[in-house]
C-alpha cells in the first residue's frame, strides 16, 4: 500500500494510479443508474425542493435507498450493498448536479452514516445501518457550534454519566447542521465531564432533543439546515461511539472522508456547469456570430476544461488510494484500523477538497459570465449553480484550515520520522550550489515532468527552511504554511494529470491528444502559481544576500520555456464546443 503524502518525495508510476478510464463495467452501470435517477426523478422537483418541500426530499431519499444509492458504503451484512470505494465515489459525483438535494444525499451517506459504518460496534451497526441504507431514516452530523467552527475541538457541549451509570446526559447547542430538519439519527460530539472529547449516537425522539428553524441560506436551499438543541438529553450508555475521549479521532477522520467526497461532488457539479453552458454559447449569437466562435470565449472554455481535467485526475487518484486501503476492511470490528488508514491519506483528502472546490468556483463563475446578463437571472440553471457552489470552500473545514492542515500535519509527520522530509531537505540543500537544470527531451510531456520534479525540490527547500527558521513555532507562520500547501496542491494535480495521460496512452495505444493538451495547459499555468508562491515565501523568510541566493536557486528550479498557451487553448476548446460538454 502506497503511503499517504509519499508523492512529494517519491516517484509514482502511471501503473500505480487510478483514473476514470479504469472504470469497470459495473462502475459504468452504477454511474448510469445514478445519473438516470437524478435527471429523471430529482431534477423535475428541484424548484419545489428549493422552496423547502422536504416531504419530496424524503420521498426521493427513499427512492434512492431502494436503488441502493444510500447503502454503497454500508456492508451487506448490515443491509447495504457493500460496494467498493470507487462505486461510492461515482455515486457522489453523479448525484452532485442536484443542488441542495445532493447535499442532503451527501451528508447522509458521508459524514452522517460513516461514523457508524467505520467506528460503530456490531450492535450499533445492526440497530441503525439497515434503516439508513434504505432511506427509512436520515442521518446527520452534529459538530459545529456557535463558538466552535474551524476549531472543531473547541466544542462546549457536555456529557455527564448519570448516577445510575445507564445514560449520558447531553447538554449544548449545535449550529448549521445539514439534514437537521429531516434527520432521525445524529452523530453528536460532546465532552464527557467537560474534558473527554467523545461521540454519541442520538435519536431525534430522545426527550430533550429539539430542532431550530430552517436557515435562510444563500444557496443549497433544497437541503435542510437548522440548529440542534440538546437540553439534558438522556443518551443510553451503549450509544457511545468508539471510546470515551477518542471522539476527536472519529470527527477528524470522518471529516477527511467528507473532504474527499466533497471533492468528488465538485467534479460532477463542474461538469454540469459546462454541460449547460456550452450549448448556450453555441446557440447565443452576438454580431451575427455564435459566441462560442470568439477566441476569447474559446480561451475560457479551454481553461475551465483543463482545470476540470486536473481536478478529476487528482480526486480519482485519491479514490484509488482509499479504495485499496479501505475495501478489504468490510466487517472489521476494530475501529482503530480504519481510523489509522483514513488518517494516512488526510493530506490527499484535504488537497482534493481545496483544489476541487476552488476549481468549481472558478468554473461556475466563468460559466455565468459566458451566459452574460441571462446568467444573472434565476430562470437559468447557472445562477443556482453559482449560489450552490460557494459553500464548498467552507464545508468540511474551510479551505484555509485545510491549507494549514496540509503543511502542518506533514511537518509533524516529518518530526515523528514518518516521512523522510529532513533527509530530502538536506539533499536539496546539498545540491543547491551545483544544481544544473535539466532540459526537456523530445519525449511526451517531458517538460511537464521536469516541472513536477523541480517543483517538489522547491517545496523541500522551503519546508527545510521553514523548519530551520521557526522550528516548533512553524504553526504560527500561517501565510507560509498556506503558500507551501498551495504549491503542494498544484503539484499533486499536475502529477495526477501527467500520470493519467501517460496511462491512457499506454492502455489505449493512441495519442490521446485532448488529454495531452489539457495537461500542457494546466501544468504551465499551475507552475506559474507555484513560482509566485515560492517567491513570496522566500521573500518573507530571507533577506539581503541570503534572499538573492535563495531566489537564484529558485530560478533554476522554476526555469522553463513556455508553450504557446493561446494556440493550445484554441485547439482544446474546439473539441469541447463540438461535443457540447466537457470531453477528454
Amino acid at each position: 500500500m502506497k503511503k499517504g503524502a509519499s508523492f512529494l518525495l517519491e516517484d509514482t508510476s502511471w501503473k500505480d494510479v487510478y483514473t476514470p478510464e479504469d472504470f469497470s463495467e459495473e462502475h459504468e452501470l452504477v454511474g448510469e443508474m445514478t445519473s438516470d435517477f437524478v435527471r429523471n426523478a430529482v431534477m423535475p422537483h428541484l424548484d419545489s425542493m428549493e422552496k423547502h418541500d422536504f416531504k419530496k426530499v424524503l420521498e426521493l431519499m427513499k427512492e434512492a435507498g431502494e436503488l441502493g444509492l444510500l447503502g454503497a458504503d454500508v456492508p451487506e451484512m448490515f443491509g447495504g450493498s457493500g460496494l467498493d470505494k470507487i462505486s461510492s465515489a461515482i455515486i457522489s459525483e453523479k448525484m452532485s448536479i442536484a443542488g441542495g438535494f445532493s447535499i442532503t444525499h451527501g451528508a447522509h451517506i458521508g459524514i452522517g452514516s460513516l461514523p457508524l459504518i467505520l467506528f460503530g460496534n456490531v450492535q450499533q451497526k445492526q440497530k441503525y445501518l439497515p434503516s439508513l441504507a434504505t432511506g427509512e431514516k436520515i442521518a446527520s452530523y452534529c459538530l459545529t457550534e456557535p463558538t466552535a467552527g474551524s476549531d472543531a475541538l473547541g466544542i462546549k457541549t457536555t456529557a455527564v454519566l448519570n448516577e445510575e451509570g445507564t445514560h449520558y446526559i447531553l447538554k449544548g447547542q449545535k449550529q448549521w447542521i445539514t439534514n437537521a430538519g429531516i434527520a432521525d439519527i445524529f452523530t453528536v460530539y460532546a465532552k464527557v465531564d467537560g474534558k473527554d472529547y467523545s461521540a454519541f449516537i442520538v435519536e431525534r425522539e430522545f426527550p430533550g432533543v429539539s430542532i431550530g428553524q430552517e436557515e435562510n441560506k444563500l444557496g443549497i436551499r433544497s437541503s435542510s439546515t437548522c440548529s440542534v438543541i440538546l437540553d439534558n438529553v438522556l443518551v443510553p450508555k451503549e450509544n457511545l461511539l468508539g471510546e470515551k475521549g477518542k471522539g476527536h479521532l472519529i470527527a477528524l477522520n470522518v471529516l477527511n472522508l467528507g473532504r474527499f467526497k466533497l471533492g468528488m461532488g465538485a467534479i460532477g457539479a463542474s461538469k454540469e456547469a459546462l454541460k449547460v453552458t456550452i450549448p448556450y454559447i453555441n446557440n447565443r449569437q452576438q454580431f451575427q456570430t455564435p459566441i462560442s466562435r470568439f477566441p476569447l470565449t474559446k480561451a475560457k472554455v479551454a481553461t475551465m476544461a483543463a482545470l476540470l481535467y486536473a481536478s478529476e485526475s487528482s480526486v480519482y487518484r485519491t479514490a484509488g488510494l482509499l479504495s485499496k486501503a479501505l475495501d478489504p476492511l468490510e466487517g472489521t470490528e476494530d475501529w482503530k484500523i480504519p481510523a489509522k488508514l483514513v488518517n494516512e491519506y488526510s493530506m490527499e483528502c484535504s488537497l482534493n477538497k481545496i483544489f476541487a472546490s476552488e476549481a468549481l468556483d472558478k468554473i461556475v463563475d466563468e460559466c455565468l459570465q459566458l451566459h452574460g446578463g441571462n446568467g444573472f437571472m434565476e430562470e437559468y440553471a447557472i445562477s443556482r449553480m453559482y449560489r450552490d457552489s460557494r459553500i464548498n470552500r467552507i464545508f468540511e473545514g474551510t479551505n484555509e484550515i485545510n491549507l494549514l492542515a496540509v503543511t502542518g500535519n506533514y511537518l509533524r509527520r516529518a518530526l515523528k520520522g514518518e516521512v523522510p522530509l529532513i533527509a530530502a531537505a538536506k539533499a536539496v540543500e546539498k545540491e543547491m550550489f551545483t544544481f544544473i537544470p535539466s532540459e526537456p527531451d523530445d519525449s511526451l510531456l517531458s517538460q511537464e515532468k521536469l516541472l513536477v520534479t523541480n517543483g517538489k525540490k522547491a517545496v523541500s527547500m522551503l519546508l527545510g527552511l521553514l523548519a530551520k527558521k521557526f522550528m516548533m513555532e512553524a504553526d504560527q507562520q500561517q501565510e507560509v504554511l498556506a503558500h507551501i500547501a498551495t504549491m503542494i496542491s498544484h503539484l499533486y494535480a499536475m502529477e495526477s494529470c501527467i500520470l493519467r495521460t501517460e496511462k491512457a496512452i499506454a492502455k489505449s495505444n493512441t495519442e490521446e491528444k485532448q488529454k495531452v493538451i489539457y495537461t500542457e495547459i494546466y501544468c504551465q499555468e499551475a507552475f506559474q502559481i507555484i513560482h509566485n508562491e515560492a517567491t513570496n515565501t522566500l521573500s518573507y523568510m530571507e533577506s539581503g544576500d541570503d534572499l538573492r541566493f535563495a531566489l537564484s536557486i529558485l530560478k533554476k528550479y522554476t526555469r522553463f520555456l513556455p508553450k504557446p498557451l493561446i494556440a493550445l487553448k484554441r485547439e482544446a476548446a474546439e473539441s469541447v464546443i463540438k461535443a457540447n460538454e466537457y470531453v477528454v
